[in-house]
């Protein structure tokens, strides 16, 4: 007979930053929640696909049917900026600063020093190249202070050289400590590193 207080505990332990203890916690802690709690967590788990889409400009997951999101969909938003994070925790984080109106793109991911890991490089020249006609003027590259965050600005330098005539490449200002995280940062620190962001 299988185990599944084993089998669920490693299935937690897949989670990105959980490890075998923090996984036995949550098992623990759902065995201990009501029929109801457990059944609503599973109903949520099932229909997330159903209820969650990935935008199909900046590629962040949103909410609704709709193809596009509602930064994306926003026309008030400033189309001469692209904000290039690695991930929709970035853009939140980005968000609750409130000094960012203008458009964003979520890479999906970053790539190490020995250059593994997969981002969404040919998306990111797509969306350039839609949001060229539309003004686009900057591409911020608002990457974590990792090394892997680090290498990845490096790539992406190298990919976009040819729109360097047509828009300036400028990096987050080095209000964030070396090897910090974006999504953990508060907001007067992101604001910061916007404000004093340098051409890269």
């Amino acid at each position: 007979m299988a185990d599944r207080l084993e089998d669920l505990a490693r299935a937690f332990e897949r989670f990105p930053g959980i490890g075998p203890r923090q996984a036995r916690r949550f098992v623990y802690h759902l065995l201990g929640a009501t029929p109801s709690d457990r059944s609503r967590m599973a109903d949520l788990i099932t229909n997330l696909a159903n209820d969650v889409r990935q935008c199909t400009e900046c590629m962040r997951f949103a909410n609704g049917g709709a193809l596009v999101c509602t930064y994306c969909s926003d026309t008030t938003r400033d189309d001469s900026q692209l904000l290039v994070v690695e991930k929709d925790q970035d853009l939140l984080a980005l968000e609750r600063a409130g000094s960012y109106r203008g458009r964003y793109f979520v890479l999906g991911g970053v790539l190490t020093l020995s250059g593994k890991g997969v981002i969404r490089e040919k998306e990111l020249l797509r969306a350039t190249e839609r949001r060229l006609p539309k003004g686009l003027t900057e591409i911020i590259l608002a990457l974590s202070a990792t090394s892997e965050g680090e290498n990845t600005v490096d790539h992406l330098r190298l990919i976009l050289t040819p729109y360097r005539d047509k828009v300036k490449l400028t990096e987050l200002g080095r209000g964030l400590a070396t090897g910090s995280e974006l999504e953990y940062s508060d907001a007067e620190t992101l604001s910061g590193a916007l404000q004093n962001r340098k051409e890269t």
